[in-house]
């Protein structure tokens, strides 16, 4: 016992030994050869907003996979976003200054290509000789000697369908050829991915819009300074649509100008702050996805071409007039253009919230089989939410034609008047061969894991895998959305007549359900049979939601 107490004593008589040398270093690390201070934080309201903002969208970047990076755009709402749906084939009237705004992108009206297809041009020319007996074939006989039993659905007007439904066999057959044709000269068009009626989402916050009157309400209940009442707020956008066709590679086309030309102040799209509700697009509760056709970790990531159809103009009213009829075209395209190149870059690591440093070039047809619009689209920047909507100086390029008949009649099973020039743009969109870029194209990826198939985890990687899944469909919840009443909304909260009531409703006690958090659920249960030993106390299953 003597011999543990004196080893006792001298262990505290050696800890209050000082120890120059420790005490030297530190001393010495104290002193640098520049000053440096901490960080000046902004403390007002708007500047810790603004870092919890900040510190969400780097947490984002940070994630390592694409499937992870999705679902964390999708972590701030249990019951998805209040998204203001645009969709491929409804274009309300005047609509084009808000597609302009909500996609930031400049509209160049050409008669030509841009000259980046000019090398081309006469090698079309070339190629057109020999397969335009097939394409006239090909066209008589779609519109001619074909009998079609149609079946119409109840959501769209029977004219629209007759039109897509053709339009979509001429397209088919016109690509058919072209591609035959070609396969053997152009190495591209033989790796080339075709894809029929393919899945085509995108999801983005646009910034810099007015507030709706139910957000201008809040703020005043909950006592925000007057000046921010009226404040213009972020909206979530959700972009859905369908194309005819579409052909994808493993690598990119080239841009159609300098990146640095995005940043052109002749580029700028003048604002669009009114309410969208005002113009004809409406909102929808649903998750934010982001789908370019495929799924992640498909080798032809790229999209070179996309065939859309042109049936919904015939929907719209007669007092539009044929140059609202044309702007709609525009409208269309660049919505298309847009989400399917935003989908895209969502795959190579980029978010609404993380920028491009690169741009990426698509090319776009909408036709009824007769007349013809091209268009050439260059995405250079996909950040437009509230923080960078003015702050940030890139804008993306639009370059379209008016519609363009590809011939005048069609007699005697022959097509007369065939418009060559439409062809030979068209066959120059099939010769502009994708190329492979000298710089990091996923640069906000991880570089072992990119994809959740790359996950070595099972639990983690099946996890991933499934919730993913089940994200992007957008199935409804086991629990419907919460809903206010018609008549709560008139006796209890426009006027307090039942204030004798128990206040038992989430309105009635300060709580937002939309505020639910993606993860704030109960994990399934594990039955005692199936855990991992007998005694274990993990009830529940594990998840594995970003941390963000």
């Amino acid at each position: 016992m003597h011999i543990i107490k004196l080893h006792r004593s001298l262990l505290k008589i050696k800890n209050a030994i000082p120890r120059y040398s420790t005490i030297t270093a530190l001393e010495e690390s104290e002193y640098t050869e520049t000053p440096e201070y901490p960080p000046i934080l902004d403390m007002t309201r708007e500047g810790k907003l603004l870092r919890r903002r900040q510190s969400f969208q780097s947490k984002i970047q940070e994630l390592n996979t694409i499937e992870e990076k999705q679902i964390a755009l999708n972590m701030p709402r249990y019951y998805g976003w209040q998204c203001i749906m645009l969709n491929n084939d409804k274009v309300p009237y005047n609509a084009m200054p808000l597609v302009q705004y909500y996609t930031r992108s400049h509209f160049i009206p050409v008669a030509k290509l841009p000259e980046a297809y000019n090398e081309i041009e006469q090698q079309a020319s070339n190629i057109l000789q020999e397969i335009k007996p097939q394409i006239e074939d090909a066209i008589a006989i779609e519109l001619t000697d074909v009998e079609r039993n149609f079946k119409f659905l109840q959501d769209k007007s029977i004219k629209m369908q007759q039109e897509d439904t053709i339009t979509k066999c001429v397209v088919r057959q016109i690509n058919r050829i072209i591609m035959n044709n070609l396969s053997d000269n152009l190495p591209h068009i033989l790796s080339t991915q075709i894809d029929y009626d393919a899945r085509h989402e995108a999801f983005w916050h646009i910034g810099g819009v007015d507030p709706p009157t139910t957000t201008v309400k809040w703020r005043k209940e909950n006592k925000w300074p007057k000046s921010t009442h009226y404040e213009s707020t972020d909206r979530p956008v959700q972009y859905i649509g369908s194309p005819i066709l579409t052909l994808r590679n493993r690598h990119p086309l080239k841009p159609l100008i300098p990146y640095s030309e995005a940043e052109n102040p002749a580029f700028k799209v003048d604002k669009f702050t009114t309410i969208p509700g005002s113009v004809g697009y409406f909102r929808e509760f649903r998750h934010g996805t982001n789908i370019p056709g495929f799924w992640p970790g498909d080798i032809d990531e790229f999209g070179l071409l996309s065939y859309h159809g042109r049936g919904h103009i015939l929907d719209r009213k007669t007092s539009f007039g044929e140059q609202d009829n044309i702007e709609a075209l525009h409208c269309q395209a660049m919505k298309a253009s847009f989400g399917w190149l935003l989908a895209q870059a969502n795959y190579q690591g980029f978010t609404t919230f993380n920028d491009l440093t690169y741009p990426l070039v698509t090319q776009t047809v909408i036709t009824n089989g007769k007349l013809w619009s091209l268009y050439a689209y260059q995405l250079n920047t996909i950040v437009m939410h509230n923080d960078t909507v003015d702050s940030n100086p890139k804008h993306n390029i639009c370059f379209g034609t008016k519609p363009l008949q590809l011939y005048e009649t069609i007699e005697n099973g022959k097509v007369l008047g065939l418009n060559e020039d439409v062809l030979i743009m068209l066959l120059q969109f099939y010769m502009n061969a994708p190329v492979e870029r000298d710089h990091a194209m996923k640069p906000y990826l991880g570089k072992d894991e990119k994809v959740i198939a790359d996950i070595e985890d099972d639990n983690r990687r099946c996890w991933l895998e499934e919730r993913y899944k089940y994200l992007v469909s957008n199935r409804p919840k086991h629990s419907l959305i919460p809903e206010v009443y018609l008549w709560e909304k008139i006796y209890k909260i426009q006027h307090n007549t039942r204030f004798f009531e128990a206040k038992r409703r989430p309105f009635e006690r300060g709580i937002n359900p939309f505020n639910r958090r993606l993860d704030d659920h109960i994990s399934p249960y594990i039955p005692k049979v199936l855990r991992e030993y007998p005694r274990s106390k993990k009830k529940f299953e594990a998840t594995y939601y970003p941390e963000v």
